[in-house]
């Protein structure tokens, strides 16, 4: 173990995780990242190969992606550009404060997870309770995903069959709920049965590039806008204070990128916390730039009446923003199986430790298991994104769940990582490390329940 993990919370070992936690870890990494060996393996290959550069990029990959689509509706709810901008500053300190924890607590208890670091650091109930937020989180964007190329395909099909804007489907092979289907059922179901997606790399940073054109096209359609485009109404303030905290889980669904930046951290050439502090620092501001170039054009250009998918809100016949639309929907193809994976893999994690049963003696059935996984996983959401059309309903539920991810298991890491410590005396230092691991739960606890019982309350039963 690396050094300062002496009195890392010992629960972690009650459930023998380390037989083969080896295979689970590897089955939980990135697919953009490579896996190195632990310390204890062997000192002088235990570096990783990825430089601090692509590190940034990595991250900035990791946080990009079809959440920024729903940026422009969270200015509006917010009450406007100055108080969208505001809230993303002001959040942005702590979603970096949080990638900086997760890596320092990834040192001290030398796992290369985020799952493994909130076990080994927590214990046992955190854990479980991170593992199924997880399972919950990559379900509900799964949803998302789905939904987002339902709105695509409306209007690329409307323009190619000349329909008239808002009318209904004439033809059953154009119907929504077909054509969602029918492209997951041939696109997105055979890529989500491999065991392994590594071979999905290269496509993912092919839809990186698309959502920065997306957000280059709204830009340009800010600053030279369509001719057709009637003058709108732009709030200036939020009809309410509370109305402010709406805007949250579209921030919280678009700058996670937690959970997978631990494997990231492990696998830079210098896995250093104050390196890794100025690496998010770039990826999170290239983010910022991104998200705020994105929410505050496409919200000026629509105002009030903005989509909660910013996208429907401009005509079917635009070319450059049907081809956007083909970015998305591209970006989306390769997201969802990714998801899919990691939810797979922490549900197999689990269902082996209560099991009890390791990797190697579970060989003969784990295909037949993962088959069943994938089809019930798959059906299940794809179920859902047919009768939930709207994607600021999941947005708003699973916000919350990328709450906890960025504020609170890292400020539980924090605070039971500075109690683990052996010290004779306790300096300021060590005071106000607890206390801002203290405010980041509590911080994150209120925008999940905040948000979870807007979602509950307002969006799900309206």
């Amino acid at each position: 173990m690396a050094q300062g993990t002496g009195s890392i919370n010992s629960d972690y070992k009650d459930w023998e995780w380390s037989a083969d936690a080896g295979e689970r870890a590897r089955l939980l990494q990135s697919p953009s990242v490579e896996t190195v060996p632990k310390s204890g393996e062997s000192q002088g290959d235990s570096l990783g190969a990825t430089s601090a550069l692509g590190a940034v990029f990595i991250v900035v990959n990791a946080a990009l992606g079809a959440g920024l689509l729903n940026f422009p509706a969270a200015f509006n709810m917010a009450g406007g550009v100055a108080a969208g901008i505001t809230l993303q500053m002001c959040m942005l300190v702590f979603i970096i404060g949080g990638l900086v924890i997760l890596a320092y607590c990834s040192q001290a208890s030398n796992e290369r997870t985020y799952q493994e670091v909130v076990w080994a650091v927590c214990g046992k109930i955190p854990g479980v309770l991170c593992e199924v937020a997880i399972a919950v989180y990559t379900f509900g964007t799964c949803i998302a995903f789905l939904i987002i190329i339902g709105d695509q395909e409306d209007k690329i099909i409307a323009a190619l069959v000349t329909e008239p804007e808002g009318a209904g489907s004439s033809h059953w092979y154009t119907d929504r709920k077909f054509t969602i289907s029918i492209t997951a059922f041939l696109l997105i179901l055979p890529l989500s049965i491999p065991k392994e997606i590594g071979f999905q790399k290269y496509a993912s940073s092919l839809s990186v590039i698309g959502t920065w054109y997306v957000t280059a096209v709204i830009i340009i359609k800010y600053i030279w806008p369509d001719k057709e485009l009637a003058p709108v109404e732009i709030p200036t303030s939020p009809s309410t204070w509370m109305a402010v905290f709406n805007a949250m889980p579209t921030i919280c669904f678009g700058f996670q990128c937690h959970v997978s930046s631990v494997p990231v951290f492990n696998s830079m050439k210098q896995p250093e916390v104050k390196t890794w502090g100025a690496v998010v620092t770039a990826a999170m501001v290239i983010a910022l730039f991104v998200y705020t170039g994105t929410g505050v054009c496409g919200f000026l250009t629509f105002g009030a009446s903005v989509d909660q998918d910013v996208l429907l809100s401009y005509p079917s016949n635009d070319i450059p923003v049907a081809l956007a639309r083909a970015f998305i929907i591209l970006c989306v193809l390769t997201s969802y199986p990714i998801l899919h994976f990691c939810g797979r893999a922490v549900l197999e994690g689990l269902w082996l430790r209560y099991t009890g049963v390791t990797v190697e003696e579970d060989v003969v059935r784990e295909r037949r298991r993962r088959l069943l996984q994938t089809v019930s996983w798959f059906l299940l959401t794809l179920l859902l994104a047919l009768f939930i059309p709207d994607i600021g309903k999941v947005i708003s539920v699973i916000g919350g769940l990328a709450a906890c991810f960025i504020f609170v298991f890292p400020g539980l890491c924090l605070i039971q990582a500075k109690l683990s410590e052996i010290q004779e005396s306790r300096p300021v230092s060590w005071w106000a490390q607890v206390s801002y691991g203290v405010f980041m739960v509590t911080l994150g606890a209120f925008i999940f329940g905040q948000t979870t019982a807007n979602a509950i309350f307002v969006d799900l039963t309206a």
